[in-house]
């Protein structure tokens, strides 16, 4: 695992590592726009996940997750609030991503 001071820092870094698509959460599955693609909880892995904590106001939290997928043999990162702003997503989607952050 790296460690980065900033979100920014980590998305500079995952991208020159390869990690070049932006992926967004959606109620069930995780999508690429500029690829118009969806991939289920299934068919990804999250290889690293980083948490920022936010400076001034605690509910200013975020987390990026690292993810590939055979799929298209694609590698990307997913940016997302938790706490109070995190997405409505599926209980499974949610278990996928709930498995990173309690290790």
């Amino acid at each position: 695992m790296y460690i980065y001071d900033t979100l920014t820092a980590a998305v500079a870094d995952l991208e020159k590592r390869g990690y070049e698509y932006d992926f967004n959460l959606a109620q069930d599955c995780i999508e690429c726009k500029s690829l118009d693609l969806q991939l289920m909880p299934e068919e990804f892995e999250i290889d690293e996940f980083y948490r920022f904590e936010g400076m001034t106001d605690p509910a200013d939290s975020s987390v990026i997750y690292a993810i590939s997928s055979p799929v298209g043999n694609l590698k990307g990162v997913i940016i997302d609030a938790y706490g109070a702003y995190a997405e409505n997503i599926s209980a499974e989607l949610l278990d996928k991503l709930k498995v990173h952050h309690d290790n």
